[in-house]
């Protein structure tokens, strides 16, 4: 494996919000350099503009392209050709075009194999719209754009607590039709092959939560966990993932049960993402798992009602760093293990040896 330094590129998402705040704080460590060559895709103009009215420290260099970066520095690709008007806390057409020009760049770097992975900054999902972007957020412009066919999962972790979800941006009026036996397995599927490919974990443990209050209460509210989630489950166990489930929302998270797994699957957005902001929000990270390319963010907003105020935590944006970093080695050590024989078959008896153990896992849930 190479010994260099992981080149991450960095979008400035929405210019009016925190972004540039938790950039400049996180690269404002001159550890953080050694640590990686950073490449933030925005505006030089903007990020002086918030360097000065936040008296922040931190240096930079303006490059054309990352393949200019220094490696000890943090670089800025000029995304934005006009100059871009920062309107503090609110969002503008202006400011969404400006946070769409700096990712579409990124991503044209990224396929020119000059940065190795991409953290993005928050965006306002409304005003990034347009034709380029018809999208509910980053994940589905990302399978979009970079997916080769394959589909992507949104995971929102800190350290060993994971949460993926089933549906994600879509009204909750939708997601009981929505939901499929052939999704909630594609679901499975995709968070055990990254939970063991971009997290180094031989036997994923993944927890299924169910969609009805009571998981149904014996089809008594609701006839999904009978119908669609538990023959999922069952189908995946058949193939030889270990997957349980499934387990009532509520009682599974307020009883601390997800310490037990290495992945909770929800079936929808707010399921997962409120008790995992709720115990996590201040270093929480967004992981877009299944893509190619190594994608993460910070798991908040634009946070407009502290934009420019100096108050804003660095914390979580400097954890979607770090994360960044580990699944892009995990990947390339995967990827060695996968070329000697050997090495993969050791894998493979792990993973048998720890089906009992699991087994107990369930029963004492």
């Amino acid at each position: 494996m190479e010994n260099r330094k992981i080149r991450v590129g960095i979008t400035q998402g929405d210019v009016n919000g925190i972004g540039y705040e938790v950039i400049l704080k996180t690269f404002a460590e001159p550890a953080m350099l050694e640590l990686c060559t950073p490449i933030i895709y925005g505006s030089p103009k903007v990020a002086a503009y918030h360097r000065k009215a936040l008296d922040l420290p931190t240096g930079f260099s303006i490059v054309n392209s990352a393949k200019e970066a220094d490696a000890d520095k943090l670089s800025i690709v000029n995304c934005n050709a006009d100059e871009v008007k920062v309107e503090l806390s609110k969002p503008t057409a202006e400011g969404g075009r400006a946070a769409l020009d700096a990712l579409e760049k990124a991503i044209e770097e990224y396929k020119a194999g000059l940065i190795d992975v991409l953290v993005t900054a928050p965006i306002n999902k409304h005003t990034i719209q347009s034709e380029e972007f018809s999208f509910p957020g980053h994940t589905e412009f990302l399978e979009n754009a970079l997916g080769k066919g394959q589909k992507a999962l949104m995971i929102l972790m800190k350290d060993d607590f994971r949460v993926a979800l089933v549906t994600g941006h879509i009204p909750v009026s939708k997601i009981a039709s929505t939901l499929t036996k052939e999704l909630i397995e594609e679901k499975i599927t995709i968070f055990n092959y990254s939970l063991k490919q971009d997290f180094g974990i031989g036997a994923p443990r993944i927890a299924v939560l169910s969609l009805n209050p009571h998981a149904g209460d014996e089809s008594l509210l609701g006839t999904e966990e009978q119908e669609i989630i538990q023959p999922a489950i069952e189908e995946m166990r058949a193939k030889g993932v270990f997957c349980f489930g499934p387990y009532p929302a509520d009682g599974f998270m307020g009883s601390g049960n997800y310490t037990r797994f290495d992945g909770v699957l929800a079936m929808y957005h707010d399921q997962g993402l409120a008790p995992f902001k709720a115990l996590a929000m201040d270093e929480g990270v967004n992981y877009t798992a299944g893509l190619p390319v190594v994608r993460t963010s910070p798991a908040h907003g634009t946070a407009y009602d502290i934009a420019g105020k100096g108050v804003a935590s660095e914390d979580s944006f400097r954890q979607a760093i770090y994360v960044a970093i580990d699944v892009f080695r995990n990947r390339q050590r995967e990827r060695v293990a996968r070329a000697n024989p050997l090495r993969k078959q050791y894998y493979e008896k792990r993973d048998d040896s720890d089906k009992l153990k699991l087994d107990s896992v369930e029963e004492d849930l």
